[in-house]
């Protein structure tokens, strides 16, 4: 139980810290000491801080990277639209925490290749949702509820690149997150988007 309480505390820094610090000036030490433990400590939970921001992102953030992962499940349940919109509501409320945490990393490009390496050996990656979204929609078409003629990669690239670009614009501009727009930005880009994607009528 202690130790499960040391890592959830430690969890919980690292989230606040990578918040308002972002990244890179979010030290493990200074991560370890807003916790209340010694990096050592934080060393016996942690190989590294990129499992430590890993660990941040799966468990502190909203939960987009548990839905996607259930997606393939989801294909021929519900309606696409429904499942696209909890999609898009979730990615946007991931990128509004995510964003300025890693947005640190791209002024240190040395930071950032040794970041991008780590997270590869992880298997784990900013490409990851876009590649789950493309395999639910492929499953979709397979099943005839998407066009034949639609491209699901680049679909998944236009809904989930929105969502970034609104988080990012938010974070830029110092816009509060508002949940009732973003449901309704939700509605409105995924019923565009399945307008081009909506299966052909018979002929007739």
């Amino acid at each position: 139980m202690a130790l499960a309480s040391t890592r959830e505390r430690i969890l919980d820094a690292a989230a606040h810290v990578m918040s308002t610090k972002g990244l890179t000036a979010a030290t493990t030490k200074e991560i370890a000491r807003a916790a209340g433990f010694s990096e050592a400590a934080l060393y016996k939970h942690f190989q590294d801080k990129e499992e430590l921001f890993l660990c941040v992102l799966s468990t502190r953030l909203p939960p987009l990277i548990a839905l996607l992962a259930e997606l393939p499940e989801r294909a021929g349940r519900g309606t696409v639209t429904a499942t696209l919109e909890e999609v898009a509501r979730a990615a946007v409320a991931f990128y509004d925490r995510s964003v300025p945490i890693a947005a640190s990393l791209f002024a240190d490009p040395q930071l950032l290749a040794r970041h991008r390496e780590r997270i590869g050996e992880s298997g784990a990656g900013p490409q990851r949702p876009s590649e789950a979204l493309t395999a639910y929609l492929r499953a979709e078409q397979r099943l005839g509820r998407l066009s034949r003629s639609a491209k699901p990669a680049v679909a998944a690239g236009l809904l989930l690149g929105a969502c970034f670009q609104r988080a990012f614009l938010r974070s830029f501009l110092g816009e509060q997150a508002d949940a009732a727009d973003d449901a309704v930005f939700a509605h409105d880009a995924v019923r565009t988007l399945l307008r081009r994607l909506a299966p052909e009528k018979p002929p007739g």
